[in-house]
């Protein structure tokens, strides 16, 4: 177990280097010039020259990329006496946990990781993603536990209705909720419930879960704007759950165990939500566990277009000013949060099926 879990770590370690080299390589390829970018497109060349040599865009691009992947890593090499060098930290900016000496110049530093300053507004990347990565995380959670509930009782449904006109209805609604794309559920969604029916169910095209007064201040809190984003993010997972409960419940009916529980006399509710139901879910706990990790990382259309202010409405925005070091923390950040569900469910699956730690 201890080698599983070993190999696990190093894997997704792994993976999050892969992503933020080729994040920052694309974004290194794409046509643009940051630096015009912060200034503004009247600026001087002076000017520009030296903002460029203030963020290192002077540099080589392997130089960045080193710079960037010291600045990022928990443990970093430190040479104070060369400011000029990608293994150079400025401790102002950087927070310190602890130092290990290493000959006379250099030292081995365990620090925070730095995902450097927007160059639009100045702050700190850290800052802005701790500010709007819960907004993210409780849309997410909202849309997968509204997909799991309804799905398993639309799924449950489904089997004790088989070939009914009211299964078939709910097999063509999961066919649509699996093929319809997030961006086009959103429009859809957003236009139909809050601008066509909007005088009838009181929902806001756009808005965020707080209501704030002119001083920026959270002051009611407001849980119809959550509705829509979170019903919109939810409707390919909530297809998937119906899908995988309906199959899984009709192989479990026609199990022998279950034919004994009509022949005992137990009524249909008691079969179905005790014995049948119970052992249904093995498909169902697998698909939540990697939805919510997919969600986290497919909710940048969903939040840009409903105006709600989480981590993916702070890409979108990032990506329209080329801010390459908020676009690049959002980036790793997402990622991160992907490799560490799918690593506990990793975990998980390990001890329910010993199996797959030989795989």
């Amino acid at each position: 177990m201890f080698q599983f879990i070993v190999k696990k770590i190093l894997y997704s370690i792994l993976v999050i280097w892969g992503v933020v080299t080729l994040v920052y390589i694309l974004f290194n390829l794409i046509p643009g010039d940051p630096a015009r970018m912060v200034m503004g497109q009247r600026t001087d060349e002076a000017s520009l020259a030296a903002v460029r040599a203030d963020l290192g865009l002077d540099k080589p691009l392997a130089y960045q990329y080193l710079k960037y992947i010291n600045d990022l890593s928990p443990v970093s090499i430190h040479n104070p006496s060369n400011p000029n060098s990608y293994i150079y930290l400025n401790p102002k900016i950087y927070s310190a946990v602890c130092s290990l000496k290493v000959g006379t110049s250099r030292a081995i530093v365990l620090k925070a990781p730095y995902l450097r300053r927007s160059f639009q507004s100045g702050r700190n990347v850290s800052a802005i993603i701790a500010e709007t990565l819960p907004n993210t995380f409780i849309l997410a959670l909202t849309a997968m536990t509204m997909a799991t509930l309804i799905g398993i009782a639309l799924g449950v449904v489904a089997a004790l209705n088989k070939n009914s006109w009211l299964d078939r209805t709910l097999l063509v609604f999961s066919s649509f909720g699996m093929s319809v794309p997030s961006f086009f559920a959103a429009i859809l969604f957003g236009w139909f419930f809050a601008f066509v029916l909007g005088k009838y169910t009181g929902l806001n095209l756009t808005g965020n879960l707080w209501e704030v007064d002119s001083m920026g201040e959270a002051t009611r809190l407001q849980l119809k704007n959550l509705f829509l984003p979170a019903f919109t993010l939810g409707v390919r997972p909530l297809a998937i759950v119906t899908q995988l409960t309906r199959n899984s419940m009709l192989e479990t009916l026609s199990q022998d165990y279950i034919r004994t529980a009509h022949a005992k006399g137990l009524s249909l509710p008691k079969v179905v939500w005790k014995h049948a139901l119970k052992n249904s879910l093995n498909p169902v706990v697998s698909a939540i566990s990697g939805w919510f990790a997919s969600l986290m990382a497919g909710v940048v259309f969903v939040e840009y277009i409903f105006g709600w202010k989480g981590l993916g409405n702070v890409v979108v925005n990032a990506l329209n000013s080329y801010d390459v070091p908020l676009v690049l923390g959002s980036v790793i950040t997402i990622s991160i949060v992907f490799v560490v569900v799918n690593f506990f469910v990793d975990i998980i699956y390990s001890v329910l099926d010993p199996r797959i730690r030989l795989a």
